[in-house]
């Protein structure tokens, strides 16, 4: 019975201590975590569009673009949208986003990935659509500039109504993944569907779709 008793209240002692011990060893995953509005306390990253190297999101037939800032500020030719990040940063976070929403980091450091940003589209994200077949050849120099991307033959211009996007980025995160839905009009009425699902890198579901 008495070593009953000892037993029961060593194991009560032991719980809490292996539990402070756990949370000691993992401070970066628990403790340092810091969540920043955007654009409020974070201005996102300096990046214009959802389009890099070897990463573009498209079918057989379309590939769309998503734009995070504003077209009207998106910098043309020598910028290579391909690139993805903006060098010339300033440049990047003077230009109004599309977007909204908030970021995760693990180590708040300055330079630090985040481990996770969610946004959702302000009401009206630019989503450009081109034929996979046109854009291939467009950049298969690996560059594509702005303006090169608005003279291709079958650019379709729509507006996302509703856009979201998850992602855990390369850098921050241990599984890296994005998701994203986005739904709108094209400029000559129609309705378009976008929706992609990526997991380390690899697109595992593209969907876009004109009605």
């Amino acid at each position: 019975m008495l070593g009953s008793i000892i037993g029961s209240k060593c194991l009560r002692l032991f719980v809490p201590i292996a539990v402070i011990a756990f949370l000691a060893v993992i401070p970066g995953t628990l403790w340092a975590q810091k969540r920043f509005l955007v654009p409020q306390e974070d201005p996102g990253g300096p990046f214009y569009a959802r389009i890099e190297f070897g990463l573009v999101h498209h079918t057989d037939e379309w590939a769309a673009i998503a734009f995070y800032r504003d077209l009207d500020c998106v910098p043309g030719q020598p910028f290579n949208l391909l690139r993805f990040f903006d060098p010339n940063v300033p440049r990047a976070f003077s230009c109004p986003l599309t977007v909204h929403g908030f970021i995760i980091y693990r180590d708040p450091a300055p330079g630090a990935a985040p481990m996770q940003s969610r946004m959702q589209g302000n009401g009206a994200v630019p989503v450009w659509f081109v034929r996979w077949d046109e854009l291939q050849a467009a950049i298969a120099d690996n560059k594509l500039y702005i303006g090169e991307l608005e003279g291709l033959p079958s650019l379709k211009k729509g507006t996302a109504l509703f856009f979201e996007e998850t992602l855990h980025p390369t850098g921050g995160s241990v599984q890296t993944m994005l998701e994203l839905a986005a739904f709108g009009i094209l400029e000559d009425g129609r309705a378009f569907a976008y929706q992609v699902t990526e997991v380390k890198g690899n697109l595992v579901h593209v969907k876009i779709d004109f009605r």
